[in-house]
Formats: structure tokens, C-alpha cells, sequence
């Protein structure tokens, strides 16, 4: 089976076949640059689908990410975006390996052909130049024969003719000669040229034209066995990745079966737990009986221990509420009061935790400062000890500031883990241990004023609530008395008072006390002048409490 044998007749055909062939591979060089495109860009929407679903950074939502089903959706966006790098190499081989190699092969394919159908043409116009000489030749002596006819046949009649002169005779017979002569090396002339075409024609034929098309031939199934390849490659690229395709979807799969309903249950009660007690059965209350009703000890208006009654649902404290819970609702207290017990005992032991790595920090800035002091005292060229004795200064202050912050919270840690059923003898202690050390007014101030909704109301006395009318609850304070002072104090440290509810003082400022510290860390001040008031930080200020019932001059 050869072109050059069975094709000998179809240069023309085999010359549009052959383009035909080429622009099928192009063809297909770009569908495969489509194919890479389409990879590239279902790889981009893939990434931006999974990073549009990532959880934003210090954020509630990244919070929520502890529960097992929100970890298995992590992971299956990791997955996910794993997944789409596989596609962007799919893309990166197929332009490698087939679309690089097959646009340089064209550009081969393409040489070729044109100097194979360049040498076809050039054998072609040369048999067309013999065969026009071989026609020539022919026409020649065809012309020769016929005129050494006219000529044989003058010189006859001239014979003939009795008339015309012997020399007139013997002229003719001369021209009839050459013509003779003349057609005779026609003939040979043409039979030298038609020898010399057949043998050209032959060469042409089963020699010349068989060999170009064979180059044909085999350069076209080269061409076949190529793109055959490239398919072949096409479909290897994307079995390269398969294993790696189906690892991430069994990431997925591991993550989905690594989801546990009974540790996100619990997790659901560590977070929402209020630590709270349910409310027991409220006792009947006989009107009939004209007896002082009482109220049951267990109810949601449990009496205090000291025989004050508290309203707990109606009415208004004047100036007894604490003022960030209800009246600005961004705020959060220090001590986290508005939040449950169980709540606000993680929130404490959080910031308990903080404080505690920020006193290792500064411990920590603490040596590497003495020891380079001790380089300095032992090699004085390197510095000057005392240039140092400045940071390591701040360095302690603010070390010692962070521990009586914990210190603080350690308290009121300890308050709250005492009041939490179960939580044992040793969160007791340590609370008392704690309320051991601090002095007698601020401990009498830190007194039971948690209510079932997670705030706090300060102790009244039994006159001025009976005085409360049972009214909706309410935390507005602009239609309130002014509350008498009950001492003095002077600000320590200059305080920018930020938040609703607080007030700024400057360093050094005198100010009227009309409400000492309860524990919380807040005393109520107000100024002279502007009957200006407000909370400031207990320790940014030094009281100086008018002689009362509760003691003398205190220092907090």
C-alpha cells in the first residue's frame, strides 16, 4: 500500500488532504488550549468558593469552628481548594506536554510538507518542459515531411515538363533533396527527444513521483501517530491526578465521619451553660389567714439572708443598678457581671490565663534585660549598666501592675466558683484565702448581688425598698435623686472615661464620692461644680470616706 503507486495521479488531492491534516491538528491544539483555560478558570472559582466560606479571623464565626461538624466543613474547604490546585496542574501539563510540543511540531509539519510538494511541483514542470520539446520536435518535423513532400512533387512536374530547362530541373531536384535531408534529421531529432521523454516520463512516473509521495505518506502518519499520542497524553494527564483528586475527596470523607453529635452536644453546654439552679415550687400564700405572708426560699424572689426583702421583677433602684448592663448595651463590665456564673467564670479564667502570659512576657523581658545588665558590668566597652535601669524599672511596674490585675480577677473568680454547685472545697478557699487579704471595707463590699438574668443590684436597706413602687423594670437613672456624697477622693492617674457610664478625671483632680466600690472595681464619683458623675476604676483613685457606720478614712 503506497501513495506514490496508487495515488500516482492525485498530487492535487493528496496536496489538500495533507493541509487538511495539519489544520486538524491545529484544531486540536486548540481545543486543548480551551480545555487548559476552562481547568484554569473552574480552579479559580473552586479557590474563591472555598475562600469565600473560610471563617474571618478573631471573629465569632472562627469561634464556632470548636464544634466537629464546623471542623469537618474546614476541612472539606482545605479539601476543596486542594482539589482545585490539581485542576490548575492539569492545565499546566496539558500546555506543557501537548500544547508547547504539538505547536512546535506543526511548525516542523509544515516545512516539510511545503518541501515535499516543492520537489512534486519542480518534477512535474520539468516532465511538462520535456513534453513541450517532445511536441516541438514533432510539430518540426511533421512541418519537414510536408515540405520535403511539396518539394518531391515540384521536382516531378519540373521533370515532366518538357518545357522547363534541364537546370531548372536539376534545381528542384536539389531542393526536393534537402527537404528530404531536412525531414529525416527531424525525424531523428524526434526520435532522440520522444526516447529521451518516455525515459524521463517513467523516471517521473515510478521513480520520482512515488518517492515524494511516499515522503507523503509517511510524513502524514507520522502526523496520525502524533496526534494519536497527544490523545494519549490528554488522557494520562488527567489520570496523573485522579489518585491525588480522590485523597481529598477521602479527607472529605475522614473529616465527615470524624464528626461526633456528643461532643458538639457537649460543647453546646460549655458554652451556654448559665450555672444557674432552677427555681423550686413557690409556696401557696393564704390571703385568708391574716398572718405575714412569707415567701418560699427556693423561688425566683428569694429573700435575703439578713431578712431584706429585694425585688427582684418590678420597681426601680435608685442608682442601685450597674449602670453598663442595661443603659449601654456595647459595654462590658470588668468583672463580666452581666454574664451568667458558668459564663462569666470562663470569661475570667480567659483573662486570668491572658494576664498571666503577659506577666510571664514581661518576666521574661525581665532577665534578658538583667543579664544584659550583667554583660554590660562585666564588659563596659559594650554599654552602660545604668542606661538599663530605666526598663528594668518599667519592666517590674508593669509586671507588678499585672499581678494585682490577676489578683483581682483571682477574686472574683474565686466569688463566683464558690456560688457554682460542685465546683468544690478548693474553689472556696482559694476565695477566702483571697478575701483574707483584702481590707475590711472592700470585703464587706463584695456581697451576693447576682440576679437570675446574670446582673447584679447592690444591697439596700429594708426603709428605702419599701419605699419602691412595684413598677416595670427599668435602668434609666435621669429621673433619679442625686445621690448624697459620702466622701471624698482624689485621682491618682489620669482616667479617659470612654464608655457610657464613666466619667474622665485628670491626675491630682479631688472629686465627691456618692457610691463606694461594691466589689466590682468601680467607684461612683461626681464633681462640685458640673454635678457631673460617673464611674472610675477604683484603683485610679484614693477615697477618703466621711466617718459613717461602715468605719473611718479608707485607702483603696
Amino acid at each position: 500500500m503506497s501513495w506514490g503507486a496508487e495515488l500516482w495521479d492525485q498530487f492535487d488531492s493528496l496536496e489538500k488532504h495533507t493541509q487538511w491534516g495539519i489544520d486538524l491538528l491545529e484544531k486540536y491544539i486548540k481545543f486543548v488550549k480551551e480545555r487548559t483555560e476552562i481547568e484554569l478558570s473552574y480552579a479559580k472559582q473552586l479557590r474563591n468558593l472555598s475562600k469565600k466560606y473560610q471563617p474571618k479571623k478573631n471573629s465569632k464565626e472562627e469561634e464556632e469552628y470548636k464544634y466537629t461538624s464546623c471542623q469537618a466543613f474546614l476541612s472539606t474547604l482545605h479539601e476543596t481548594s486542594d482539589y482545585a490546585g490539581q485542576h490548575e496542574v492539569i492545565s499546566e501539563n496539558m500546555t506543557a506536554q501537548i500544547m508547547v510540543d504539538l505547536a512546535r511540531y506543526v511548525q516542523e509539519l509544515k516545512q516539510e510538507r511545503k518541501a515535499n510538494f516543492h520537489d512534486g511541483r519542480k518534477a512535474q514542470q520539468h516532465m511538462e518542459t520535456c513534453w513541450k520539446q517532445l511536441e516541438s520536435s514533432k510539430r518540426r518535423f511533421e512541418r519537414d515531411c510536408k515540405e520535403a513532400e511539396r518539394a518531391q512533387q515540384y521536382f516531378e512536374k519540373m521533370d515532366a515538363d518538357i518545357n522547363v530547362t534541364k537546370a531548372d530541373v536539376e534545381k528542384a531536384r536539389q531542393q526536393a533533396q534537402i527537404r528530404h535531408q531536412m525531414a529525416e534529421d527531424s525525424r531523428a531529432d524526434y526520435s532522440s527527444i520522444l526516447q529521451k521523454f518516455n525515459q524521463e516520463q517513467h523516471e517521473y512516473y515510478h521513480t520520482h513521483i512515488p518517492n515524494i509521495f511516499q515522503k507523503i505518506q509517511e510524513m502524514e502518519e507520522r502526523r496520525i501517530v502524533r496526534i494519536g499520542e497527544s490523545m494519549k497524553t490528554y488522557a494520562e494527564v488527567d489520570r496523573q491526578v485522579i489518585p491525588i483528586l480522590g485523597k481529598c475527596l477521602d479527607g472529605i470523607v475522614a473529616a465527615a465521619q470524624a464528626i461526633d453529635q456528643k461532643s458538639d452536644s457537649q460543647l453546646v453546654i460549655e458554652a451556654y451553660k448559665s450555672g444557674f439552679e432552677p427555681p423550686g415550687d413557690i409556696e401557696f400564700e393564704d390571703y385568708t389567714q391574716p398572718l405575714k405572708r412569707t415567701v418560699s426560699n427556693n423561688s425566683l424572689s428569694t429573700p435575703r439572708a439578713d431578712g431584706k426583702a429585694e425585688l427582684k421583677f418590678g420597681g426601680k433602684s435608685k442608682g442601685k443598678l450597674w449602670p453598663f448592663i442595661k443603659k449601654n448595651k456595647g459595654a462590658t463590665p470588668e468583672d463580666f457581671s452581666n454574664l451568667p456564673p458558668e459564663q462569666r467564670r470562663k470569661k475570667l479564667q480567659q483573662k486570668v490565663d491572658e494576664l498571666n502570659k503577659e506577666i510571664q512576657k514581661e518576666m521574661d523581658q525581665r532577665d534578658a534585660i538583667t543579664k544584659m545588665k550583667d554583660v554590660y558590668l562585666k564588659n563596659p566597652q559594650m554599654g552602660d549598666p545604668a542606661s538599663l535601669d530605666h526598663k528594668l524599672a518599667e519592666v517590674s511596674q508593669n509586671a507588678e501592675r499585672l499581678r494585682l490585675e490577676v489578683q483581682k480577677f483571682e477574686a472574683w473568680l474565686a466569688e463566683v466558683e464558690g456560688r457554682l454547685p460542685g465546683r468544690g472545697e478548693q474553689a472556696r478557699r482559694q476565695s477566702g484565702m483571697y478575701e483574707s487579704q483584702q481590707p475590711p471595707a472592700v470585703r464587706s463590699c463584695a456581697q451576693d448581688r447576682e440576679s437570675p438574668d446574670g446582673s447584679y443590684t447592690e444591697e439596700q436597706s429594708q426603709e428605702s425598698e419599701l419605699k419602691v413602687q412595684a413598677t416595670d423594670f427599668d435602668d434609666e437613672f435621669d429621673d433619679e435623686e442625686p445621690l448624697p456624697a459620702i466622701g471624698t477622693c482624689k485621682a491618682l492617674y489620669t482616667f479617659e472615661g470612654q464608655n457610657e457610664g464613666t466619667i474622665s478625671v485628670a491626675e491630682g483632680e479631688t472629686l465627691f464620692v456618692i457610691e463606694e466600690d461594691k466589689g466590682d472595681g468601680w467607684t461612683r464619683i461626681r464633681r462640685s461644680e458640673e454635678e457631673e458623675e460617673g464611674y472610675v476604676p477604683t484603683s485610679y483613685v484614693e477615697v477618703y470616706l466621711d466617718k459613717n457606720p461602715k468605719g473611718a478614712k479608707t485607702y483603696i
